[in-house]
C-alpha cells in the first residue's frame, strides 16, 4: 500500500535483496527518485496486492486492513472505531457480499468482493498520484507533467537525449519505457491521460490492454540474446549467480512450471504468467484464509454471525473494501 516501499523491474536500477526468489513479486510504478511507493527493481516482477500478502511466512494483518479500507486515511480512522461501530460497518458490507441474500457468503460471493476491492484500491492510488502530479490542477497528467515529477525534467532535447543526470543510460531506459507506458495508456490519443487512462499507466499489469506493452518491457529486460524467448539462464538473471545450489533448484522447479509446453523456454502467455501477478489466485487464497479463520461449523460458507464474531479478522484482510463506502455508510444502516 502507499506506505511500502514497493520497486520494479526494467533497467539497471537496484538490486533486491539476495534472499528474493527470481520470480518474486514485486510491484511496478512510475515514481522513481521522488517517490516512496513505488519504484524499479533490476530483477523484479510485478506483484499488484501480493508483496506484502505474506510476510516471514505469517499472514500480514496490516497489509489486510489498508487493503480493507481502500485508503491508509481511512483505515487509521477505522482504527479508532469501537469493537461495536466496526461490527455496525461491517455488517453493512455482509450484506453487500451476499448477491443472493440468502444470509449466508459462499466462496465464490467472497472472491468477487476482493477482487472488486482490489480494483477500487488500485484506483484510488492511481488518483492519489494523479494528484500530486497534475501541476496545472486541469485533471489530466501530460508528459511533460509526468517527467518533471518523476524526473526533474522539463523536457527531453531533440536527439532524446536525458539532460543533467548522472546515470545517463539508466534514465535514459527508464524514460523510454514509461514513455511506451504513455502512449499505450492514452487511449484516445489527444496526448494526456485523464483519471481512467492514469490508471492504466500507474497499474499496467492490472488491465489486459497493456499487458503487450507489459510483455515487450520484460523481454528488452531479460531476454538477453534477444531471441523472443526467456530460459532459464535469463529467468534467473544476475541475481542467479551468487546463490546457492538450493535455490537454484528451487528456482529450477519455478521455471519448470511456468514452461506450459517444457520447451525450455518461457514464451508469450509463460512470461506474463511469470512476472503478472494473478489477482484471482490472490483472491482465492485470501478467501481459504478467511474461511479457515472464521468458518467455525465447517460447512463451507459464512454466516452473518461467523463474520461478526470474528470482525477482527475481517477487518485485518483484503475482503471488505471498506473505503468507497464510508461516505454512504448511515444511508445502508438506515436501510437494514
Amino acid at each position: 500500500m502507499s506506505r511500502f516501499v514497493v520497486l520494479f523491474l526494467l533497467g539497471a536500477f537496484v538490486l533486491v535483496v539476495n534472499t528474493m526468489p527470481a520470480n518474486a513479486a514485486v510491484a511496478h510504478g512510475h515514481k522513481h527518485e521522488k517517490h516512496n511507493s513505488k519504484e524499479r527493481l533490476k530483477d523484479g516482477i510485478y506483484s499488484g496486492r501480493d508483496l506484502h500478502h505474506q510476510e516471514n511466512g505469517e499472514h500480514n494483518v496490516e497489509f489486510d486492513h489498508e487493503a480493507i479500507i481502500g485508503s491508509v486515511k481511512e483505515a487509521q480512522e477505522f482504527d479508532k472505531l469501537t469493537p461495536e461501530e466496526s461490527k455496525k460497518r461491517l455488517l453493512v458490507l455482509i450484506k453487500l457480499m451476499d448477491l443472493n441474500k440468502d444470509g449466508f457468503v459462499e466462496r465464490h460471493e467472497l472472491k468477487a468482493w476482493i477482487l472488486r476491492s482490489f480494483k477500487k484500491l488500485g484506483e484510488e492510488e492511481a488518483a492519489d498520484r494523479l494528484e500530486e502530479i497534475d501541476e496545472n490542477g486541469d485533471g489530466n497528467i501530460s508528459w511533460k507533467e509526468y517527467l518533471k515529477d518523476s524526473f526533474s525534467m522539463e523536457e527531453e532535447n531533440e536527439k532524446n537525449e536525458l539532460i543533467d543526470f548522472d546515470s545517463y543510460d539508466e534514465e535514459k531506459e527508464m524514460i523510454k519505457s514509461d514513455k511506451e507506458l504513455f502512449n499505450a495508456a492514452d487511449l484516445n490519443k489527444d496526448g494526456v491521460l485523464d483519471s481512467k487512462e492514469y490508471v492504466l499507466f500507474y497499474s499496467p499489469e492490472e488491465h489486459p490492454e497493456m499487458l503487450p506493452i507489459v510483455l515487450e518491457h520484460t523481454l528488452r529486460e531479460r531476454d538477453t540474446n534477444h531471441n523472443g524467448e526467456i530460459d532459464y539462464a535469463e529467468y534467473i538473471g544476475e541475481t542467479g549467480k551468487d546463490r546457492s545450489r538450493e535455490w537454484l533448484i528451487e528456482e529450477k522447479d519455478r521455471f519448470d512450471h511456468l514452461d506450459e509446453n517444457k520447451d525450455g523456454l518461457l514464451v508469450g502467455n509463460e512470461v506474463l504468467n511469470w512476472v503478472v501477478p494473478n489477482s484471482e489466485t490472490i483472491a482465492k487464497d485470501e478467501v481459504d484464509h478467511l474461511f479457515v479463520s472464521t468458518d467455525e461449523d465447517h460447512d463451507d460458507r459464512l454466516s452473518y454471525l461467523e463474520i461478526l464474531s470474528n470482525y477482527d479478522t475481517f477487518v485485518g484482510s483484503e475482503a471488505t473494501d471498506y473505503g468507497d463506502h464510508l461516505q454512504n455508510i448511515n444511508h445502508f444502516i438506515d436501510e437494514l
